[in-house]
């Protein structure tokens, strides 16, 4: 893996953890000001975003999965 696909690859747990929220979800989590139902919608964002951005969206997207 180059440094820029290790930058943009989300973490093996973080993979693990949206896997296991978005698996039968049938009401979409809102995070980053976008809805999001699948894990794929969910993954491709993050990954599009900066560092910074990513891990503040992942860490709203855990807190709105557990309401």
């Amino acid at each position: 893996m180059t440094e820029e696909t290790e930058e943009q690859a989300l973490s093996r747990p973080q993979r693990r953890f949206l896997r296991r929220i978005f698996n039968g979800r049938i009401t979409p989590i809102a995070a980053a000001g976008r809805s999001f139902l699948t894990y794929k919608e969910a993954a491709r964002h993050l990954q599009s975003l900066a560092i910074e951005a990513r891990e503040e969206a992942y860490r709203e997207i855990r807190e709105n999965a557990e309401q």
